[in-house]
């Protein structure tokens, strides 16, 4: 399996919950204990590992071998576009959050006013 590499480097356990060899990132620490884990041919313990462009990781129980590689110009430009576009919505929402807040904080609430509770036959 092939894992395209956009940033310098992913952590040992980013890497495995991408590739979907495990689910959840709260359980990576004790299945790296009790799994054998190679990078680049050395037993790896360490979930917070740096893997970098070229490095291979193999799981031989599972018999999954992931290489570590570079993007193309294509793929490149494509992840740019991605991350401008998320940035965009995240401004957008923010902007939003912020008017709304704004809104409410103009909006004067009616209250009622404070009186004991009665009840029946009291």
């Amino acid at each position: 399996m092939e894992f395209v590499l956009f940033e310098d480097y992913i952590p040992l356990q980013a890497l495995l919950k991408k590739t979907g060899v495990i689910q959840s990132g709260g359980a990576v620490k004790e299945w790296i204990a009790n799994e054998a884990i190679t990078y680049n041919g050395h037993v790896e313990t360490r979930r917070r590992k740096k893997v970098y462009i070229g490095d291979i990781i193999t799981i031989p129980s599972q018999d999954i071998t992931i290489t570590v590689i570079a993007p193309t110009e294509a793929e490149k430009q494509e992840y740019l576009a991605e991350q401008e576009e998320k940035a965009r919505i995240q401004a957008r929402v923010k902007a939003l959050n912020a008017a709304t807040k704004k809104q409410k904080k103009q909006v004067k609430k009616v209250t009622k006013p404070k009186t004991a509770v009665r009840f029946p036959g009291r």
